[in-house]
């Protein structure tokens, strides 16, 4: 995610199917093996979702794509919380109503984020978020906010290497609350020891859809 290069315009993704998949990074943007449930076990349950929503609870994410965590969140969150998400690439919102069109089950969800998309905050369900625009290696550091539990999703990290790197992830140490969580897809041994340099406690967990693993923690 250099910080140089331009905002993707048309022919930066493909499709496959119902799935975009992104020409600069070469990696889909959900789970080819459904992507909303990977996203509750990857994302929702790996930081103890929705058990632990109570009214001002903040997530943070790496890596917006096309909402579907925003989405997933909104669709079992109870109480007020907030949504705060770091995107360098973001999708058209031509592109984002194709891809939720995967997730009939969305569709009233969705077609807030999309009825927002652009503004400042979104209001989906009972989550208030916001995008924050740019790449994350600039924006994270300079981020006032702390997060409860992060869901950190950027492409897999043989691809964008750049969001997964030691100093990012001591950024993510650096914006966590105390007690708060992670959750990734990823279980690369690189990424695993910079989170616990970070300050997390990390552990593995069984992964979606006959992958092995995946990583969860705790800040300790």
């Amino acid at each position: 995610m250099g910080g140089d290069e331009k905002m993707p315009r048309e022919g930066g993704i493909e499709w496959r199917g119902a799935v975009p998949v992104s020409n600069r990074f070469d990696d889909p943007y959900f789970s080819l093996a459904g992507g909303l449930a990977e996203t509750r076990h990857v994302f929702l349950a790996g930081n103890d979702l929705p058990q632990r929503l109570r009214p001002g609870f903040h997530v943070a994410e790496t890596g917006f794509g096309t909402g579907l965590n925003l989405l997933a969140l909104a669709q079992v969150a109870q109480v007020p919380v907030r949504f705060t998400s770091f995107e360098a690439f973001p999708l058209a919102v031509e592109e984002l109503a194709r891809a939720h069109a995967a997730f009939p089950e969305l569709a009233e969800l969705s077609a807030q984020l999309r009825a927002g998309w652009g503004a400042a905050r979104l209001q989906v369900g009972q989550v208030t978020a916001e995008v924050i625009l740019g790449d994350a290696r600039d924006t994270l550091p300079a981020w006032q906010g702390r997060a409860d539990a992060w869901f950190l999703d950027g492409f897999s990290p043989a691809r964008n290497p750049e969001l997964w790197s030691d100093a990012l992830l001591a950024e993510i140490g650096r914006h966590t609350a105390p007690g708060g969580s992670f959750a990734t897809y990823t279980a690369a041994g690189h990424v695993r020891r910079a989170l616990d340099a970070a300050g997390f406690e990390v552990m593995r967990s069984p992964g979606f859809a006959g992958k092995r693993h995946m990583s969860r923690g705790i800040l300790r």
